[in-house]
Parts: C-alpha cells; structure tokens; sequence
C-alpha cells in the first residue's frame, strides 16, 4: 500500500541555532535550503533520524537538492524531499504546488519526494485534488493535515481534513498510484 493512514505526533520544523532540541524528534523538517545552522545541525548527530527537507519558497530544484546533498555529505542518509508549494501572485491558494518538480527529482535524483498539499493550498477543498494529481505524477507519499475537529484546531484548521475525507483520500491515491504503475510497467 503506497499510502496510508498513520499515527503521528507532531512534526517540528528547525529554522535556527534556538531549535536545536526539536532535532531531536523523529522528524525535522527543514525550509530552508541555504547553507544555514539547522543545515549544518542535521548531519551526523541526526544520522538515524529522518529529516524532511522542504523546497522553500522561492528556492530552484537545483538549490534544493543541493542542499540534499549538504545533508546528506554531513552523515545522514535519511533524507525525504517535501514539496509545499511556491510563492506566486494567485489569490485562490496561499502557495502554488509545483508538481512540475516530481518527475524532475525523480530524473535527477535518488531521493524521494512527498507531496504536501495541506501546506500549500492551505485550504481543505483544495487538498484532495492536489492529492490525487501528486499519486498520478510520481509522488512518494503525501504529508497532509487530519482533525477529527478542524474547526477546533489549535492551528490549521482551515487545511486540516476530517478523519473520513482521509480515509478516502488514501482509497483514492492507491487507487491512483496502482494504476499509474501497472500503465508504465512498474
């Protein structure tokens, strides 16, 4: 099963030399991908800790996996790509998701690549189609918010999808990502 559900406790993000015990988790996931102090951090005294490494805003696949590699060259091999959208001028959505950047990654790299849709949309209507559009375009695994009470959330109700929506969203992207892998031969 590509995805599915999943129980899992926060995610920390490490932004700067004050976050160093959120690297400790299980998972850091990281925006920036210039050589920075969490950068740095995330190298050998993580090495059995996976670290989630997003694209940032207004960063180039190729500033992104570079800092894979930063990653990676310190002592860890356990890094994961998350794309969570970049900063254009549309009204509709807070970032626009750069699906474009999947098969890009997958032709440049050996690294895989999850989908955020929550983050970038960051509107619940919007998340399931995204979903489903990174199943059919190659997508390792999605990262999405789940509320049992979005409306209660202490944050990010408003892209938070109910227990049901992702029960099926996951029926929806095996569904996808089987397809698509018996079409190509996979």
């Amino acid at each position: 099963m590509f995805y599915r559900h999943a129980s899992v406790g926060g995610h920390p993000e490490a932004l700067g030399r004050s976050d160093k015990q959120s690297l400790d988790s299980f998972s850091t996931l990281l925006r920036k991908v210039s050589p920075s102090t969490a950068l740095r951090t995330v190298g050998p005294s993580t090495a059995l800790r996976t670290v989630g490494l997003s694209n940032g805003l207004a960063a180039t696949v190729e500033e992104w996996l570079m800092a894979a590699e930063y990653i990676l060259e310190r002592g860890n091999p356990r890094v994961i790509l998350c794309e969570r959208g970049v900063r254009t001028f549309v009204h509709h959505s807070r970032n626009t998701l750069d699906l474009s950047a999947i098969p890009v990654i997958h032709k440049e790299s050996h690294l895989p690549i999850i989908i955020d849709p929550s983050h970038a949309a960051g509107r619940r209507d919007q998340v399931i189609p995204l979903s489903r559009a990174a199943a059919a375009v190659g997508a390792h695994g999605l990262m999405v918010e789940v509320h049992h009470r979005p409306q209660e959330a202490l944050s990010d109700g408003a892209q938070s999808l109910y227990l049901e929506q992702f029960a099926d969203l996951c029926r929806q992207a095996n569904t996808i990502h089987a397809t698509v892998n018996q079409a190509v031969g996979l």
